[in-house]
């Protein structure tokens, strides 16, 4: 895996998102991450603390789905930019055992993101009596996946190995 990492943090792309002088580089990549960070995680918040209670009482929780095609666009941005972040430091990355911890809680909240749509939104009696245990069980997963996962990314730039070191 060395020589590939290798090759892939020492292409032209990786060249041009880390050296390049340019908002659209480096900069762009990271904001349009954060960003993308900012609507997967807040809209699963918001969707796991419905079905935690902590909605109105007697509002409806069925209209939150509606939510699903932008936290699973956001999502796309976060896959394509992550991508290109790794690249532009490929070999420190896959050396790091954090950001294999942020993958896997990443890859979880995914999991639970889409059983979540499917079994508690996939209910039509979702609005009709009390939240099943099932739905509040996915939510507190939900929100310990997206939390660790913000969490260790972050971290990631602190522990393990550091580039440039």
């Amino acid at each position: 895996m060395g020589p590939f990492l290798h090759a892939l943090q020492n292409s032209a792309f990786s060249a041009w998102v880390v050296g390049s002088e340019s908002i659209w580089a480096f900069p762009m990549f990271l904001f349009a991450h954060t960003l993308g960070m900012s609507v997967v995680a807040g809209g699963s918040t918001l969707i796991a603390f419905a079905l935690l209670g902590m909605w109105p009482k007697g509002a409806p929780i069925k209209p939150l789905e509606k939510m699903y095609p932008l936290i699973w666009a956001a999502f796309v941005v976060n896959a394509i930019t992550g991508v290109a972040l790794f690249c532009a430091d490929a070999q420190t990355r896959a050396a790091n055992w954090d950001f294999w911890v942020k993958l896997v809680l990443v890859f979880g909240g995914v999991v639970v993101l889409a059983r979540t749509r499917k079994n508690v939104f996939g209910n039509p009696s979702l609005d009709h009596g009390p939240v099943p245990s099932q739905a509040r069980t996915l939510a507190l997963a939900s929100l310990v996946c997206w939390f660790g996962a913000i969490c260790a990314g972050r971290l990631i730039a602190y522990v393990g190995p550091v580039a440039g070191l």
